[in-house]
């Protein structure tokens, strides 16, 4: 099948878009691949959305806001999708199915008390209307109903992408995205997967609250900056980086109270530094030690994160480059596999991936 995949990160930066050729097990090729910045419009829309779903108890209906961001996200997807097959000459018939993965505005993990909860927003009929194609989407929900994490969910692509690399294990994928996880392909056993804790996110909301910019580009603040070990300390005495996986990590988990007096510099200094630091500790409780490290996504741009988890790892961390991957792209391969996989009905999550009893499938699919 020749799918779409659709990744719009908790950056609120862009939709990515890759087209991915697979059955759902094997990977026979790609497409093209690419971006679209969102709209302020859009952007705000989902930050109000976001806001709300903080306040947002259980069991009460959803805040209104919803169902408009919900629209806006589907039409966002939907003008990147054209402009994108329009680039590249080609047309939405050429498409077999689309993965959406949709806008996350709350992740809430399990506890032994209650399940998680997980809202990504997007409406997919909306989608497969507009493109005229079938659209998998609703990908997370089954696992968290199960009782798992519902993250991270690309490990099963990550092992496919290392397979058809000929990479020899044990060795870990590290996505630095405005939440970092690691999946890690041992020698023998199953495949596993966690959030190590915030990368980009906490960054990227300093950066945006004191400066009105993205991000810390190349990250020159934290350059500029130094670490406050106290401050550090006291965000890696939080509950989450003592657990062992699977586990995972909203990036409102962790708030930035606490580098509120330090100045920009410093504060980015030590935000990065945390971020280098939750993937360290990640590395060091997997079951195998990893031989190498394969870093995708945005966080990969920044030299600085880069430089601290090499200091932090005794082993070669390479850019996906190196090998030949896109790795601004990996997130949207990710979702046009798993749309395979849910098309087919076979397994995307694992117990050792999110926590969940058995494999299981999940998602479902929106026809035109």
């Amino acid at each position: 099948m020749r799918i779409l995949g659709f990744m719009s990160g908790t950056s609120l930066d862009a939709v990515d878009m890759a087209i991915l050729e697979t059955d759902g097990e094997v990977i026979h090729g790609f497409g093209p691949a690419g971006e679209r910045k969102l709209t302020a419009e859009t952007r705000a829309v989902v930050l109000e959305a976001t806001e709300a779903a903080k306040s947002w108890a259980r069991g009460a209906p959803p805040p209104a806001v919803f169902e408009a961001a919900s629209r806006a996200v589907a039409m966002e997807h939907l003008a990147a999708a054209r402009e994108f097959l329009a680039a590249h000459d080609l047309k939405a018939a050429d498409l077999d199915l689309v993965g959406f993965h949709g806008q996350t505005v709350l992740h809430e993990r399990p506890t032994a008390e209650r399940i998680g909860r997980t809202v990504q927003l997007g409406d997919a009929a909306l989608l497969a209307e507009g493109l005229g194609v079938s659209v998998a989407f609703d990908f997370r929900s089954a696992d968290v109903a199960a009782g798992g994490e519902g993250a991270p969910l690309a490990p099963v692509y990550h092992a496919a992408r290392a397979k058809a690399s000929g990479l020899e294990a044990p060795v870990a994928i590290l996505n630095l995205g405005g939440v970092a996880n690691i999946t890690l392909i041992p020698t023998s056993g199953a495949l596993t997967a966690f959030d190590t804790g915030p990368a980009n996110g906490m960054i990227d909301l300093l950066v945006q609250a004191r400066t009105g910019a993205r991000c810390d580009e190349n990250g020159a603040l934290a350059r500029a900056g130094t670490v406050d070990e106290a401050v550090l300390a006291a965000y890696l005495s939080h509950r989450h980086f003592s657990a062992r996986g699977p586990k995972s990590l909203d990036r409102f988990d962790l708030s930035l109270d606490a580098v509120s007096g330090l100045s920009l510099e410093d504060a980015a200094a030590t935000l990065t530094a945390f971020a280098a630091e939750a993937v360290a500790i990640g590395l060091r409780t997997c079951s195998q030690p990893p031989r190498r490290v394969i870093v995708c996504g945005g966080g990969r741009h920044n030299p600085i994160l880069m430089q601290a988890i090499r200091k932090r790892f005794d082993g070669p961390v390479s850019a996906a480059e190196s090998l030949g991957w896109r790795g601004d792209s990996i997130e949207a391969e990710a979702f046009a596999y798993l749309a395979a996989r849910t098309f087919t009905g076979l397994p995307i999550s694992f117990p050792a991936t999110t926590g969940v009893p058995r494999p299981m499938s999940g998602g479902r699919i929106a026809r035109p």
